[in-house]
């Protein structure tokens, strides 16, 4: 079976990784980019993701690049303490939640998928500009290349839309739709340099019911300069943009009260220090799709559920989509069929994802403390009853397929002569 996947970002190069495992050899990816490089901040793989990464022989990679974040706190903006709980192995897991630069995840899984599947395996500067065929026995595939100015065509049995947000697979299949719908909100991002906080693998989200923080290390050993790199995001609700792309922030963005919240050792005012650069983005997502799958294309990751930042859950669920795409298409010799059984596997649950994340996920304790604090202001204590935080997390958990019980199973997506490379869970859960 000859696979096209378009996208060279995290659920592209997956995806790759994942049909190279179920035993497929023709495939190939397309990128839009001139090169496949790192770019962006940091990523949360959760324990559900690692399980799948794992099976395909990538943990070690991603242990010398991550931090195992073990503990998760929700706080007041006064570093108040809302909700905490123990994250990956610490939790009962048998496997870690990794905090990783996405630069350095995307450079392991492009190395990965040369070794695999060799050096030609990727194509850079091929934008995919059209596709027809879907129903008939093969693909015909347009992509223009800008150094060139050419326009070449593939052939293909199946197609895979793992270009992210503003996917041109979508766009062709859905002409209709229009850019991402914004929330109203703008989010910062960056990487920053300070000393380990709070035990060195904390995550911690702040906020006051209208700006919030995010903030976890992206490595386990300081340097020399007992210095690690540190990934922030800070968000304001009111500050819609009518941009749905990225853009520099301009010089010293106002993050209103934020660099004044500590909680413990964490000081977000140094946090924020000393940024060089800093990057602004609109808080878009996607809404739900009635269908992922038409006859030989499919969508995959951004490009089929592009969910609002919350819960850590996109780079997870893009590499639960790869793993269920492989397992579909090795176990279905029909293609179309494995399209529509991979299209019933994930779609119905991403589409509640997504819902879910527009009403902020688990991270809506934060308001409800808020909330809380507001129609009683000066009261002591927890705001909110420990039980009903407790729901809110464990609800999330297990809409997301991230629960204790669900990801200590052996994973259901492995096919008979997987071709991963393991180590064993032992050693991954130390």
């Amino acid at each position: 079976m000859n696979i096209v996947i378009a996208g060279g970002g995290i659920g592209g190069l997956t995806t790759a990784l994942c049909l190279h495992a179920a035993g497929f050899r023709a495939v190939r990816v397309v990128e839009a980019a001139p090169a496949i490089r790192p770019m962006g901040a940091g990523v949360n793989l959760l324990p559900n993701a690692v399980r799948e990464l794992h099976a395909l022989g990538l943990y070690d990679s991603l242990a010398e690049v991550s931090v195992p974040i073990e503990r998760l706190g929700y706080l007041t903006h006064l570093g108040e303490e809302i909700w905490a709980e123990a994250r990956g192995v610490p939790a009962g897991y048998d496997w870690p939640q990794l905090a990783v630069h996405r630069g350095a995840l995307q450079m392991i899984l492009a190395q990965a998928v040369r070794d695999r599947l060799g050096a030609n395996a990727v194509t850079a500067d091929a934008r995919l500009c059209s596709f027809d065929g879907i129903e008939g026995p093969e693909l015909r595939i347009g992509l223009s290349h800008r150094e060139s100015a050419l326009t070449t065509e593939l052939r293909a049995d199946v197609l895979v839309g793992c270009d992210g947000i503003h996917s041109a697979v979508r766009g062709l299949l859905y002409t209709q739709e229009g850019p991402p719908p914004s929330s109203g909100s703008v989010v910062w991002r960056g990487v920053s340099r300070c000393r380990p906080f709070l035990g060195g693998r904390a995550m911690v989200v702040m906020g006051d019911g209208d700006w919030k923080a995010v903030v976890y290390p992206l490595a386990d050993r300081p340097d020399d300069d007992d210095m690690v790199p540190v990934n922030w995001a800070v968000s304001r609700e009111s500050a819609a943009s009518g941009d749905a792309r990225t853009a520099e922030a301009p010089s010293g963005p106002t993050l209103g009260p934020v660099p004044d919240w500590r909680c413990g050792d964490l000081a977000l005012a140094d946090v924020l220090a000393g940024q060089e650069r800093v990057r602004e983005f609109p808080m878009i997502d996607r809404d739900p799709l009635p269908r992922w799958s038409f006859g030989r294309v499919t969508l995959l990751g951004d490009a089929a559920h592009a969910m609002a930042p919350m819960g850590s859950n996109a780079t997870t669920q893009c590499v639960i989509d790869a793993r269920t795409l492989a397992h579909t298409l090795a176990v279905e010799p029909d293609p179309v069929r494995a399209l529509e059984a991979y299209d019933r596997q994930r779609r119905p649950a991403m589409n509640r994802l997504q819902v879910l994340n527009r009403a902020k996920g688990p991270e809506v304790v934060i308001d409800m403390a808020h909330g809380r604090a507001v129609a009683a202001p000066g009261r002591a204590g927890r705001p909110v009853p420990p039980a009903d935080l407790a729901q809110v997390a464990a609800s999330y958990a297990r809409a997301a397929g991230s629960d204790r019980t669900s990801v200590n199973r052996p994973s259901p997506y492995t096919v008979r002569g997987d071709r991963g490379i393991r180590t064993s869970r032992r050693a991954v859960a130390g």
